[in-house]
């Protein structure tokens, strides 16, 4: 299913009432996310993040999907950019493996895991988006963020580790 067609059906369903808002994310996975961060440094990496959507609202991760960087050479320290055909390519990936499209993720060289303005300005609501603050080549925080209903900020999620 392409983003556009899904976020109707989400919208919908975001407009009930529901619980804090909250993404499952398992360590193999938090992990991916991290290390794409450290190879990329001092740029930023960027990915999407494929799953389901529950009834409740809760996104559940089951892969990531790593994408490159598009953005010129000069701005990508402080940017990312995921070219429209990288994104329908792993649109289609998720849907020939039974998943969506639930979020993305990017780092924030020698930055704190919180959302930019510019962050903000190109996300879409209902989707979750993890920042993870790379220093010095290390990655350290991870966090994840949705955009609120009507478009004035972020949300922190609750970031849920499920029992092995």
């Amino acid at each position: 299913m392409c983003l556009e067609a899904g976020v109707a059906r989400r919208w919908l369903r975001a407009q009930r009432p529901s619980n804090k808002q909250m993404i499952h994310l398992a360590t193999q996975q938090r992990n991916e996310i991290a290390a794409h961060g450290e190879r990329d440094y001092p740029y930023e990496a960027c990915g999407l993040l494929l799953g389901s959507f529950r009834a409740d609202g809760q996104k559940i991760v089951g892969e990531t999907y790593a994408i490159s960087n598009a953005r010129e050479e000069e701005a990508k320290r402080n940017r990312f950019l995921i070219r429209p055909e990288e994104l329908l390519r792993g649109e289609r990936y998720a849907e020939t493996s039974g998943l969506e499209v639930v979020g993305f993720y990017h780092s924030h060289p020698d930055d704190s895991a919180v959302p930019s303005q510019y962050d903000l300005e190109h996300a879409w609501p209902l989707y979750s988006y993890i920042v993870v603050s790379v220093r010095s080549g290390a990655a350290e925080e991870l966090r994840s963020w949705e955009m609120q209903a009507d478009r004035s900020r972020f949300a922190e999620e609750e970031i849920l580790v499920p029992q092995t």
